[in-house]
């Protein structure tokens, strides 16, 4: 059987693939588990400098897998209920968790199908590169549900709530140059564009300053939550913090000498 869920991480340069390309890489109940042990182990990796997210076979991710849930329909109300929330809390949230506080910079490239829970994962993402062949929904709505992998969080932080609202209640279709005006994606490439232009920002990224990439995402995802004061703290302690690093040497030494920096990561 193959496996569900891909990773590797080479030269600084982590990947993470949904491997379920028949299916549109589905979210099925395996999957879960699959995406759970390998995200678990990849943010253990000490050599990891960035991440990138993706799905093979042309598809991010189709949202959850309709067939495999379709197979509880003769369960009780109750133990339906039970089924998902354990999933969920026990497999799905810990990988949402995890790819929002790994200590490196995390990029999700998107092509055809992105819904619901890869709506979830795009957004725990820092960056997301779409291909102009992507398509968009949040989907949940149309099968009687809610959310899930923290749409409901991310998703008003990123387009505010009316907008949230909208995108949530309709779970309407829409395409990658409506996610960009949205300021769900960053860019977006032609197709044939997407491997050469999400390769290059990784290796930029896995090029730069990793320990300060780090710190930088933990102040920008505890920003909304904290008051000024304690994110003018924050923000003083990571900069003293990042300033006893070699980085921190290497770029004053690089600018002072007016060449490029070669960050370690240190």
């Amino acid at each position: 059987m193959a496996q569900t869920v891909l990773w590797e991480v080479v030269d600084g340069i982590g990947r993470l693939e949904l491997n379920r390309p028949e299916s549109l890489n589905a979210l099925s109940f395996d999957m879960m588990e699959a995406l759970d042990a390998a995200s678990a182990a990849l943010v253990q990796r000490t050599d990891l400098r960035v991440l990138v997210v993706s799905g093979r076979g042309g598809h991010f991710m189709a949202g959850g897998d309709i067939r495999d849930f379709s197979r509880l329909l003769d369960r009780t109300p109750g133990e339906r209920r039970e089924t998902f929330r354990t999933a969920i809390e026990q497999r799905v949230n810990p990988v949402v968790e995890r790819l929002s506080r790994v200590p490196c910079p995390v990029v999700a490239k998107v092509s055809g199908a992105c819904a619901g829970f890869g709506m979830s994962l795009m957004l725990a993402c820092d960056l997301a590169i779409a291909s102009s062949d992507a398509v968009f929904t949040t989907a949940y709505a149309m099968l009687g549900l809610p959310a899930d992998g923290g749409l409901s969080y991310f998703l008003p932080r990123a387009v505010g709530s009316r907008r949230a609202a909208e995108l949530f209640l309709l779970a309407e279709r829409f395409d990658a140059q409506r996610a960009l005006e949205l300021g769900l994606v960053n860019r977006v490439v032609a197709p044939e564009a997407l491997d050469a232009e999400v390769e290059a920002l990784a290796a930029r990224l896995a090029a730069g300053p990793s320990y300060a990439y780090g710190r930088i995402r933990s102040l920008l995802a505890d920003s909304l939550e904290q008051s000024l004061e304690a994110q003018l703290l924050a923000e003083a302690e990571a900069f003293g913090d990042c300033s006893a690093t070699e980085d921190f040497v290497e770029g004053i030494e690089a600018f002072l000498a007016k060449r490029k920096p070669r960050f370690r990561g240190r």
